[in-house]
């Protein structure tokens, strides 16, 4: 029960924080959305950006098995978008992963909109894989603003010093990352299995 109880603890502390950074969280991301709508070249750039890194082949190549899909969208959604973007940039510098997120989440906001009415029609199931994933990436910013607060303000938390104070905040993260990694699994296979079975029927129904 601690394992659900603690990270728990630890929004309900943090309230004030939490909801500002689901504001930043879904505000950039709408930032990102209308910027594409506006201006429909920053879209087709990076959807071309796609094409060239090989990310739209390798999904391609993934849509036959929605289990190894569901495995590859969790690695990226946890290694580069969780630790690389969010957790490791704020262990070198205080909140230092809350902007490189915000930039990450304005990107994604250009990247997934729509240009085709099949697209609108895909975005309606994935507008809750985003919600899931979101929430996810939220725990993991609560936890890197609690690294950068207490390793700035030790004593704020009454820690003796700057290296007690980043310890206490590590330990934080640990906390958070559980909900957070259960949440993106949940949002992987959701993902996955909503692409290969409910996004093209219910094109069909919408469009037909």
């Amino acid at each position: 029960m601690t394992l659900l109880r603690r990270p728990f603890q630890i929004i309900r502390s943090n309230l004030r924080v939490y909801a500002l950074l689901n504001a930043l969280a879904y505000g950039t991301f709408a930032i990102g959305f209308i910027l594409g709508l506006l201006f429909p070249d920053l879209v087709a750039g990076r959807a071309q950006a796609l094409e060239d890194d090989g990310t739209a082949s390798l999904v391609t190549s993934l849509l036959s098995s929605p289990w190894l899909f569901a495995l590859t969208i969790l690695a990226v959604n946890t290694l580069r978008l969780g630790a690389l973007t969010i957790l490791l940039p704020s262990l070198v510098v205080p909140f230092l992963g809350l902007a490189t997120f915000a930039v990450w989440s304005v990107t994604t906001g250009v990247t997934l909109v729509p240009t085709t009415p099949e697209g609108w029609v895909a975005l309606i199931p994935h507008s809750l894989t985003l919600v899931i994933e979101l929430q996810a990436y939220i725990l993991l910013l609560l936890g890197a603003f609690l690294l950068g607060r207490y390793w700035v303000r030790p004593q704020a938390i009454g820690a003796r010093n700057r290296r007690a104070a980043y310890l206490r905040g590590l330990q934080h993260i640990g906390w958070l990352s559980l909900p957070a990694l259960a949440l993106l699994i949940i949002g992987a296979l959701y993902e996955a299995f909503s692409l290969l079975y409910f996004v093209y029927p219910l094109q069909q129904w919408l469009l037909g």
